[in-house]
């Protein structure tokens, strides 16, 4: 009788050991849902893409001449040997400031390539709206973990551009300048994450 019910027993259980790819496959793992830092990095690359879509079709073969946009985030001083060390809070306020200069620049060439009708116009149009989306996007996660808002730096625009190959040369600087800075952004929210996540 022993027998018998250890023989059910162990029949019972091969049976359910048997059903158990069927009832995890029933309910799957639900996707992780990205994080603000997800979506920063995400949005930073999608930025970087339009940029360089814009300079490859709007590219042209002259010398560009430099410094027309003294106001512009520094660059040079970014390694990315120093990624590693960033500290959440400034990294997120300093690039929130950088973020709203680019704006402001980018906002002024538009208005200068609609004046010359320049083809680009569409594409920098939403170039700057997803920079705004991005710029929004980053507050929320500044207001999470508690980094200042810094104030921007005072944009130092040229007076006008009254030839087309001005606004050329402007946007060709301009775009180049930004990309050296999505790429930098983009490796910034990745070495943050970590970081952000702890402290939320």
């Amino acid at each position: 009788m022993k027998l018998l019910l250890d023989s059910s027993s162990s029949l019972l259980l091969s049976l359910l050991l048997a059903q158990l790819p069927v009832f995890t496959s029933a309910s799957p793992v639900p996707p992780r849902r990205p994080s603000d830092m997800d979506k920063l990095s995400n949005q930073t690359k999608n930025l970087m893409k339009l940029t360089q879509e814009l300079l490859r079709e709007h590219a042209f073969d002259s010398d560009v001449e430099p410094h027309r946009f003294r106001s512009l985030p520094e660059m040079s001083n970014r390694s990315a040997n120093d990624l590693q060390n960033l500290e959440l809070k400034p990294t997120l306020s300093q690039l929130h400031a950088d973020l709203k200069l680019y704006e402001h620049h980018f906002e002024w060439l538009n208005k200068v390539s609609k004046k010359h009708h320049h083809p680009a116009v569409p594409k920098l149009v939403e170039m700057i709206r997803e920079m705004k989306s991005l710029i929004t996007l980053l507050h929320r996660q500044m207001l999470r973990v508690e980094a200042p808002r810094l104030t921007p730096a005072t944009p130092s625009l040229p007076p006008h551009l009254p030839y087309q190959f001005d606004v050329l040369q402007s946007s060709h600087e301009l775009l180049q300048h930004f990309k050296l800075f999505c790429d930098w952004a983009y490796r910034a929210f990745v070495s943050l994450k970590p970081k952000a996540t702890a402290v939320q």
